[in-house]
């Protein structure tokens, strides 16, 4: 007798694009993720190959989950328009622009789709099942290949004019600092982001450095554990630059939780003593004591999670129990 595929109304496929890789997967009514899959995103090959691979990720994840999809939630890098779910002009997506996932994935299921940016859904996640529950106003902040916030504020996510979405990781943190695609100089991203720390460590390594292995983020926190002074000094440095912008965000909104995540979060234990350092040295108008300042408690399926988050809110009207 083969296997039972179960109709679960509770069962969110849930997609996460971001500027490295895709992730799918099965959320459930408790937030659980009970499938994932991933891919690299290489957007070069055009935003039809992505939908295809996909579709082919959630069938599968489906498949193994043994489950049946009521919707789908989606989590996308960048500004989108989560009313018609059109991609806007993502410096990680070339040649994406306006093309529509929820549209895409909608003809192909046959279920109703959701979209947000990616910091908005995680920010979700935090709020149902994560660090923020039962808290009326959190700050998700997603560290990866870019920088990217979700505000939550009196239990709701906010929007700026017409829906917009703030793009917290622009806002400017050295005015000297390199020259960002948004056209600000210095921007919390262009100092803050994973490739941020890649390149200045690579502008201090030797020519023949690490030449074996690509250098990454996560590779750089690996070389700070071994004692490796280079590393040491740009995880510090990177620990500023978040604690610059981290401070600026308790300054602004006095939050109640401020939550970290993405792919250089995941070594946490290395940047927070530079980020509360920097906090308390730069909120002297505001007690920063009384802003809780911490690591995704979800891990890095915190943005496929959102997306099912978000999919229960705009269709359901639920919150998490």
């Amino acid at each position: 007798m083969g296997s039972l595929i179960v109709a679960n109304e509770q069962a969110i496929g849930a997609v996460d694009i971001g500027g490295t890789k895709i992730a799918a997967g099965i959320v459930d009514a408790n937030g659980c993720l009970l499938a994932y899959r991933e891919t690299p995103t290489t957007a070069q090959e055009g935003f039809g190959a992505a939908m295809d691979r996909i579709h082919a990720m959630l069938n599968d994840a489906v498949g193994s989950a043994k489950v049946e999809l009521c919707g789908i939630g989606i989590g996308c890098t960048g500004p989108v328009d989560p009313r018609t779910g059109a991609i806007g002009e993502v410096e990680f997506l070339p040649g994406w622009k306006d093309c529509n996932p929820v549209q895409h994935l909608a003809a192909l299921f046959h279920l109703r789709v959701a979209m947000e940016n990616d910091a908005d859904a995680a920010a979700l996640a935090e709020a149902e099942w994560g660090a923020g529950r039962n808290k009326q106003s959190l700050i998700c902040v997603m560290v990866g290949t870019g920088i990217g916030a979700g505000i939550i504020l009196d239990g709701s996510l906010y929007r700026g004019a017409a829906g917009s979405h703030p793009e917290i990781g622009h806002h400017v943190i050295d005015c000297s600092g390199p020259k960002c695609f948004c056209g600000a100089n210095g921007c919390w991203e262009v100092l803050a982001r994973g490739p941020a720390m890649v390149e200045r460590m690579r502008n201090r390594m030797s020519p023949s450095g690490f030449a074996e292995d690509p250098l990454t983020a996560k590779k750089i926190c690996e070389l700070a554990r071994t004692g490796d002074p280079v590393a040491k000094r740009e995880v510090e440095r990177e620990g500023h630059y978040l604690g610059i912008g981290v401070a600026n965000l308790v300054t602004l909104f006095a939050p109640e939780v401020i939550v970290l995540g993405g792919n250089v979060m995941l070594s946490a234990d290395l940047f927070m003593p530079a980020i509360q350092a920097t906090v308390h040295q730069n909120c002297g108008l505001v007690d920063s004591k009384m802003t809780t300042i911490t690591s995704t408690s979800l891990g890095s399926g915190a943005p496929l999670i959102g997306a099912a988050a978000l999919w229960r809110r705009r269709f359901e009207g639920a919150r998490a129990s």
